[in-house]
């Protein structure tokens, strides 16, 4: 997939991969990089999940990841030059576990009042049928979001364990196989879903949220977010400094923060879907 096919391809499918972005080389080196940070974080449970959820504000190898040339030159081709990253995570799968992801739509929940959205899915290992590999369903991603229930179940890695409340047909869905440093992109309103790692080896993937710097997020407004491209002329959230070093405290309570800001709004009618 070269940039030149990104746009048509993702406005017909709703997705578009794979595109080499890195070498397998500096794959492993980003990797060697969090599991290090892992290491250090092993007994302090709460840090742990930071570093996993908000990867990008704490190491600074993968905020250089989000500005690399061509994942801005292929993101550009969707939303245009001007970039923030909204956000960006690790989604680990660990060997021979139940974790999945179930069929959902991105956007459902996150607040965002427009759909200029690109998730950027980096492979920092083997993204396979065997290791529980992204699965999208081409077309989807023209649809509205359609209506979700929460499920909360124990082995979803998503933050409701939401999923569709329609049915999918899962012969429609395409794999999204990807070697190390590959990256695929995916439209927020794309049905998607990820099945159990099988594998021996741990699947990892880095999402980057990528939006244009019009989108808003009401209520939102105290959100830390990275530059990533271009010029924000909207200034509707906080531009922050990328990490000056590993695991710096400062970060951790800026990523404190940006949590509490997320769950605030990620989390509204969970009482009453439960009711």
């Amino acid at each position: 997939m070269t940039t030149s096919t990104v746009a048509e391809t993702y406005a017909r499918d709703g997705f578009v991969f794979p595109i080499d972005l890195i070498s397998d080389a500096e794959a492993r080196n980003l990797r060697a990089d969090l599991e290090s940070a892992e290491a250090d974080l092993a007994e302090q449970p709460q840090e742990l999940a930071m570093l996993r959820g908000s990867t990008a504000h704490l190491l600074p190898s993968f905020a250089e990841l989000i500005r690399h040339p061509r994942l801005v030159e292929a993101a550009s081709e969707i939303l245009g030059p001007d970039l923030l990253a909204w956000g960006g995570q690790c989604f680990i799968k660990e060997p021979q576990t139940p974790n999945h992801i179930t069929w959902h739509q991105d956007l459902t929940y996150w607040g965002l009042d427009d759909q200029q959205e690109v998730t950027a899915w980096v492979a920092l290992s083997p993204a396979t049928q065997q290791s529980g590999c992204m699965r999208f369903v081409a077309g989807s991603h023209k649809r509205p979001i359609v209506e979700h229930v929460d499920t909360f179940a124990e082995d979803n890695m998503l933050s409701r364990g939401q999923e569709i409340a329609v049915e999918v047909d899962e012969s429609e869905a395409t794999d999204v196989v990807l070697r190390p440093g590959q990256v695929s992109l995916h439209h927020g309103h794309l049905f998607h879903a990820s099945n159990p790692n099988q594998s021996d080896d741990r699947r990892i993937g880095f999402a980057i949220r990528l939006i244009d710097t019009s989108m808003a997020m009401p209520g939102g407004e105290g959100l830390a977010v990275l530059s990533v491209s271009g010029e924000d002329r909207y200034s509707h959230f906080q531009l922050a400094t990328p990490p000056s070093g590993r695991l710096q405290e400062v970060d951790f309570e800026r990523v404190r923060r940006n949590g509490a800001i997320s769950r605030s709004i990620l989390m509204r009618g969970v009482e009453s879907n439960l009711t």
